[in-house]
């Protein structure tokens, strides 16, 4: 096998217009592409700053329902100035617990899409 990287994941949701505006305005990920994509349908990819990996807001995987992607993981630097921002913005956070692969704690987007938030042990 010669797959070297991840590139776009899937992430499923009811409104992306919605959705874009939690990614771009509440976690900061910047807007990498929008465009129509036929009837109905746009393209809409997002990264965090700074980030080779993208997500792509979807709405036409009849299996992939909103809500439908949990486990997705997010570094960052200050996992508590990143909670409290989150918290500030209105998301539910979880308490931040520790394992051996770092600290980190769990939210979802507006769709239920879950995520953790995690800061690697230094």
């Amino acid at each position: 096998m010669t797959i070297t990287s991840f590139e776009i994941v899937s992430i499923p949701v009811l409104d992306a217009q919605k959705a874009k505006a939690f990614y771009r305005d509440v976690m900061g990920f910047t807007l990498v592409r929008e465009e129509p994509m036929g009837p109905d349908m746009t393209w809409i990819q997002l990264a965090p700053k700074g980030s080779p990996v993208t997500i792509a807001l979807v709405t036409w995987f009849d299996n992939l329902k909103p809500g439908g992607q949990q486990g997705l993981m997010v570094n960052s630097d200050n996992i508590d100035a990143d909670r409290d921002a989150l918290m500030a913005k209105g998301v539910e956070v979880g308490p931040i617990g520790q394992q051996a692969w770092g600290r980190h704690a769990m939210f979802s987007d507006p769709d239920g899409n879950g995520w953790i938030l995690r800061q690697a042990l230094t």
